[in-house]
């Protein structure tokens, strides 16, 4: 198993981190410009929200294919397949000239970013020692914000000056580079078994049995709606402050909006934090922790102030990060069979949240600006604490279960 601090786990934690990082650049790449989208094709906002919900919704619904998949070719070739798919199927963007050509070029895009996003916890969870699992999760969610934020500022930054043609060209490039890196450094695996018959209506049906059993154990699909109802929250929080700066009173210019995505940043720490609090403290209590200041985030940003608007956005992305690091790793360990499986139902949850909560909160923004959104977000969050609190109350007794078998 890769060790903490050896030369192995360096090259892999990079390797993983940048195979993350330029995911979630490509994922992001065009929510920062949906304003100007929409006014390019004289569409609604929410309609033009297809641009980022195409992307996600694909990857939502390709991932357990995926990671079906990586069962029986490994998931290394899987991340690797994945990532230099990433320039090809971004190129195929500068051919459409609707929305809806770009929005089915942007489910292609999914479909793509969804190989390595489906298996490479569960590469983690295989060839990592426990300990260095918690903190090289937790490395990973970290390159997930970095990526999101770089990806929403290239795109913003260079569709103002130059067009999104050409942010589309750039992240091309730059992902082929990073795909030529990551098949350099990150080691193969060594403690994955492919199936002795093949991959073939049995395994399928395996498979299913899997998925059926792990959306059966509670604390599982527990950990999965919080997940999505998270995510859901805090990417579409973003996206609707995007349009509430580009229209008056502010009508701050595309580059400048783009900024706000730096509060990402904030997220960046704490995910890297979770996996260290995940060694000390209980990770439920992390997740009602996490989900509570992204709460106070939201109504902080509820002033008709930029720094409070700021300062809610970094609360909003802390929490956020912080809870998604903590439930993601706990699918990985809680899962007794099948971790690629049980981490891309986990992800399933998270994109079709994402994807959904776009169009509801983007909705409250449209017809009821940010107090709006603010009681839409509540609903949210309502849902979001009652699912941390139950899975907290079944971690306790599952706890108190083993103690009394303990004893007897």
């Amino acid at each position: 198993m890769i060790q903490v601090g050896t030369t192995r786990y360096k090259k892999a934690t990079f390797a993983l981190a940048l195979g993350s990082f330029l995911v979630f650049c490509n994922l992001y790449l065009f929510q920062p410009v949906l304003p100007v989208m929409a006014e390019q094709f004289s569409v609604s906002a929410t309609k033009v929200n297809w641009l980022l919900a195409a992307g996600t919704f694909s990857l939502a619904i390709t991932l357990v294919p995926w990671a079906v998949a990586s069962e029986c070719v490994g998931r290394y070739r899987i991340m690797l397949v994945s990532l230099f798919l990433l320039p090809l199927v971004g190129l195929l963007m500068l051919w459409a000239d609707t929305l809806f050509l770009l929005s089915v070029a942007r489910a292609l895009m999914g479909i793509a970013l969804a190989g390595f996003a489906a298996v490479a916890v569960a590469y983690m969870a295989e060839e990592f020692s426990a300990k260095a699992l918690m903190i090289a999760v937790g490395t990973y969610i970290s390159a997930n914000s970095l990526g999101g934020i770089i990806g929403r500022l290239f795109g913003g930054i260079v569709t103002e000056y130059w067009g999104w043609q050409t942010a589309v060209i750039g992240m091309a490039i730059f992902s082929f580079i990073g795909a030529c890196a990551v098949w350099s450094l990150l080691p193969k695996q060594q403690h994955f078994t492919p199936p002795e018959k093949g991959f073939g209506l049995s395994q399928l049906r395996a498979q299913h049995r899997f998925i059926v059993q792990h959306l059966k154990q509670r604390s599982l699909w527990l950990a999965m709606l919080i997940g999505g109802i998270n995510f859901a929250l805090f990417v579409n929080l973003y996206s609707v402050m995007g349009f509430r700066l580009v229209a008056p009173p502010y009508s701050m210019p595309l580059s400048i909006t783009s900024m706000i995505f730096l509060c990402y940043l904030s997220g960046t720490i704490t995910a890297k934090l979770s996996g260290w609090w995940s060694q000390s403290f209980n990770a439920t209590s992390g997740m009602l922790l996490g989900s509570s200041v992204s709460l106070a985030g939201m109504w902080i940003a509820a002033v008709e102030s930029i720094p409070a608007m700021l300062l809610g956005l970094l609360l909003i992305s802390s929490g956020a990060f912080f809870t998604h690091s903590l439930a993601y790793a706990w699918v990985s360990r809680k899962a007794k069979t099948a971790k690629a499986t049980a981490t891309a139902l986990y992800l399933v949850h998270y994109y079709v949240g994402g994807s959904l909560g776009g169009f509801y909160l983007i909705a409250c923004w449209q017809y009821g600006a940010w107090h709006g959104v603010v009681a839409g977000g509540m609903v949210l969050y309502v849902a979001l604490f009652t699912l941390c609190c139950w899975l907290r109350r079944y971690e306790i007794q599952v706890a108190k279960t083993d103690n009394l078998s303990s004893a007897t």
